[in-house]
């Protein structure tokens, strides 16, 4: 068994980021028998400057990228095929919100010391996309935190904490400088990069041969 480091550089409002994992998840499942993954998840905002009112979904892409109806329409059937062959639910809806992400991160990062950060962004990812919860609310951050075993009273403190927001920025800022600037980023043994939501196969195909391949 080959110990391997993962990272994984994301935003939880970022569908791309959740059928990443669930590929990754699925590759390792493969390689059970010859890889033991460390996994860690890593701050990135794709909307840092989202006001906490957040904004219409297909309103945002549409001034972000220029999506038309048409596109929104069609990239949200596929990107539920798409969930469905992972094994993840989404439930895109016509009213959805895109929202600031800022304190979802600082909830995240501070997991992570209570061992808990799997969960957390497991259950942050559903609230979002499967259970159209506003995840930039405190109340709703409270609870995903609580149903995951953290305590509420710490998780109420650290998303109020502005240095919990500011570890998040500069550590946002570490990645930037390091070259990311898209997600998902999935970083196999600190050096390897792997960009997108690849397909299962390609990245079993990468990770036999970082991991399995060096002398």
């Amino acid at each position: 068994m080959k110990k391997v480091r993962i990272d994984i550089v994301s935003d939880v409002v970022c569908p791309w980021c959740i059928i990443g994992y669930q590929r990754l998840e699925l590759a390792l499942a493969t390689l059970a028998d010859k890889i033991d993954a460390d996994i860690h998840w890593h701050p990135f905002e794709l909307n840092p400057a989202m006001g906490p009112a957040g904004q219409n979904l297909r309103e945002h892409l549409q001034e972000k990228y220029g999506s038309t109806l048409e596109e929104s329409i069609s990239a949200r059937e596929n990107l539920t095929k798409l969930g469905e062959e992972a094994g993840f639910l989404f439930h895109f809806f016509d009213d959805m919100r895109i929202y600031n992400t800022r304190k979802a991160h600082q909830l995240l990062m501070w997991s992570s010391s209570e061992g808990k950060q799997f969960e957390l962004q497991m259950a942050l990812f559903r609230a979002y996309f499967s259970e159209q919860k506003d995840i930039s609310d405190d109340e709703q951050l409270i609870e995903c935190a609580t149903a995951v075993g953290l305590d509420p009273e710490v998780a109420k403190m650290v998303i109020t904490d502005q240095s919990w927001a500011g570890t998040v920025a500069h550590t946002e800022h570490q990645w930037l400088e390091a070259g990311i600037h898209a997600v998902p980023a999935i970083i196999i043994n600190q050096k390897h990069l792997i960009s997108g939501a690849q397909t299962p196969d390609l990245l079993i195909s990468a990770l036999e041969q970082i991991t399995l391949n060096t002398h």
